[in-house]
C-alpha cells in the first residue's frame, strides 16, 4: 500500500488478460474526460487496507475509474448498476 514499507518490489514481465487490457485501454479514454493519473490514485489510496489487500491491481483501477465517472456525472449508480445486472445475467463467456 502506498507510503507504507513492504520491501523490494520485483518487476516481472507477464501477459495481460484481455480483461486487464480492456482496464488498460479504458483508462487512456477517460484522459478525454479529464480523467488523470492522479485523480485515478487518489480513489484507489481511498481504498480501505482490507478492500486494496484483497483486489488484484487491475481490479483497483476498475474501482478508480468507477468513482471518478461517478464523480464526475459521466454515468449514474442506477446505471451502473443496471449494466452490473445486465452482466451478471448474461454469465461469464
Amino acid at each position: 500500500m502506498g507510503g507504507l514499507p513492504a520491501g523490494k518490489v520485483e518487476p516481472t514481465e507477464h501477459d495481460y488478460a484481455e480483461w486487464e487490457r480492456r482496464v488498460d485501454a479504458m483508462s487512456w479514454l477517460m484522459r478525454r474526460h479529464g480523467i488523470t493519473v492522479d485523480e485515478r490514485r487518489r480513489h484507489i489510496e481511498q481504498l480501505p487496507p482490507e478492500a486494496y489487500d484483497r483486489m488484484a491491481y487491475y481490479e483497483r483501477w476498475i474501482v478508480s475509474l468507477v468513482q471518478a465517472t461517478l464523480q464526475r456525472g459521466l454515468i449514474t449508480s442506477a446505471e451502473l448498476a443496471q449494466k452490473m445486472l445486465e452482466l451478471e445475467r448474461r454469465g461469464p463467456r
